[in-house]
């Protein structure tokens, strides 16, 4: 093979043959391979981010992506609007919902430890509501990026529901049973706890921890607008 018939088949080979992509209109269209489950913990930072990054990925396809929070919240540096709110607002195809009390079970943000609770077993009610919607929905045809969760997701982001399971505020149960009532072509995201939830190894395909090296927290520095909310 020559020098040039070289070069030309490590074009042909190359994803988008070597052509810086461009961004396209984002119209309604529908995931070829979806149907895995996905499990993001550690006690780094990142979960969240890693897994709206996803979403994001999939909605810029066209594909229905929703959110559901378990609770969120964090130090009193933290703006109870955070940035990625905003940004889902603007992005077709893509919403959230946060069920769980905002803030953190067990720490000492005057929130009552049995409203922790019952918001968590609201939200596992909510999950499955959106698993029966998607079950209900054809995952193999576009939905529209308007409609609301009740028509159907191709993507499911659970965020903090592990966390939800580590504080047992739910149950390992519980979360094994939300991934029993996915639909095949149903990609799940999972994500939370800073403990390794093993009771996923079976279930999950794709399993992430999520490591700290360093974070500046440890030095006393508080959440930064636009990195942390």
């Amino acid at each position: 093979m020559s020098d040039e018939e070289e070069v030309e088949s490590a074009i042909e080979n190359t994803p988008g043959q070597g052509r810086t992509p461009e961004a396209e209109r984002i119209e309604p269209a529908a995931p070829e391979e979806f149907g895995r489950v996905q499990v993001w913990w550690g006690d780094g930072k990142g979960k969240t981010t890693a897994t709206l990054g996803m979403g994001m990925r999939a909605a810029g396809h066209g594909y229905r992506v929703h959110m559901l929070q378990f609770m969120k919240g964090g130090a009193s540096s933290v703006d109870a609007v955070r940035g990625e709110y905003n940004a889902i607002a603007a992005l077709p195809g893509i919403s959230y919902e946060n069920l769980g009390h905002y803030g953190w079970h067990g720490m000492a943000d005057g929130s009552d430890e049995a409203d922790h609770e019952a918001e968590a077993q609201a939200g596992l009610e909510r999950a499955h509501e959106l698993l029966e919607a998607a079950d209900d929905a054809d995952l193999g045809a576009p939905i529209d990026l308007a409609a609301e969760p009740e028509a159907g997701m191709h993507m499911l982001i659970l965020d903090e529901v592990l966390y939800a399971a580590d504080r047992e505020l739910l149950s390992q149960d519980d979360v094994l049973g939300l991934i029993e009532a996915k639909p095949d072509d149903l990609e799940l995201v999972l994500s939370g706890s800073h403990t390794e939830p093993a009771y996923l190894a079976d279930s999950a395909d794709l399993i992430t921890n999520v490591r700290k090296v360093k974070h500046p927290i440890d030095d006393g520095q508080r959440a930064r607008q636009g990195t942390e909310f």
